[in-house]
């Protein structure tokens, strides 16, 4: 599409760049790395060499070097990365997933745009143990190396689905054996008073306008989180994470073989 932003190639940050190095599924072009991250990076060095990854040699070079080739203000930590997209993620793979899963998390996210709170959404989801990310074509930010850095190598380990209509994933969802759970401040039942199933989607909408309502249409439940106060909502990336923590909360420990 005319004037829509495509991946970015390179990532920076350590934390980014170690996931890419590492990720079996990445094809990793070429790694730039400072005199003081150039340690700080051995373990993802080591880590690739002891899997066997085909991995070019890292370049040594000045922080400077690195300043030019990265947004202005970037935190990139002396780690520069440059990397293929991954392959794409299809919703039949998530729900293949699910199936062999004796409990399975996915997220859902209905229009959200900023780069940043996907990323930190993505954070989240890797740390409760999530498959995985429906999201649609448009209207959702591509994984710059911003939203990654945002994520801290989370789009290495949480795959991102994206699809033409988010109500019809969510109905193919809902025939896999999923609970489609929206977040919404209208819903009528407080996350946390519901018994979960062994199956949920969370579907999360965008600031400000929320849900839209075909979405909600197709969700079996609309649920809200206990706020209250001054303030009575949440920051979509920080509604994501407590809702994340329930349901992890009520399905146990997270397996350590989620994710790519």
């Amino acid at each position: 599409m005319m004037g829509r932003k495509l991946p970015d190639r390179r990532l920076y940050g350590l934390h980014a760049a170690a996931a890419a190095w590492t990720n079996p599924e990445r094809t990793c072009r070429a790694l730039w790395l400072t005199g003081t991250a150039a340690g700080q990076f051995g373990p993802a060095l080591a880590a690739a060499r002891a899997a066997g990854l085909d991995r070019p040699a890292p370049e040594p070079v000045e922080r400077a070097w690195i300043d030019k080739r990265v947004p202005a203000g970037a935190v990139h930590q002396g780690v520069l990365v440059e990397v293929e997209p991954l392959p794409p993620t299809g919703l039949d793979d998530l729900i293949r997933a699910a199936a062999v899963a004796p409990k399975a998390l996915v997220l859902a996210l209905d229009h959200v745009t900023d780069p940043h709170n996907v990323g930190a959404i993505l954070r989240s989801a890797a740390a409760f143990g999530a498959l995985g990310l429906v999201v649609t074509h448009r209207h959702t930010p591509e994984v710059t190396a911003a939203l990654a850095k945002t994520a801290s190598g989370a789009v290495d380990h949480v795959p991102i689905v994206r699809v033409t209509n988010l109500a019809r994933a969510l109905e193919d969802l809902g025939a896999a054996g999923f609970m489609r759970m929206g977040l919404a401040e209208t819903g009528g039942e407080v996350l946390g008073t519901v018994a979960l199933p062994d199956r949920i989607c969370l579907v999360l909408g965008a600031e400000g306008d929320g849900l839209r309502q075909k979405t909600k249409a197709t969700c079996d439940r609309l649920v809200r989180l206990p706020t209250g106060g001054p303030i009575g909502s949440l920051n979509v990336s920080n509604a994501a994470a407590t809702a994340l923590f329930e349901v992890r909360r009520q399905h146990g420990p997270v397996d350590p073989t989620v994710g790519r």
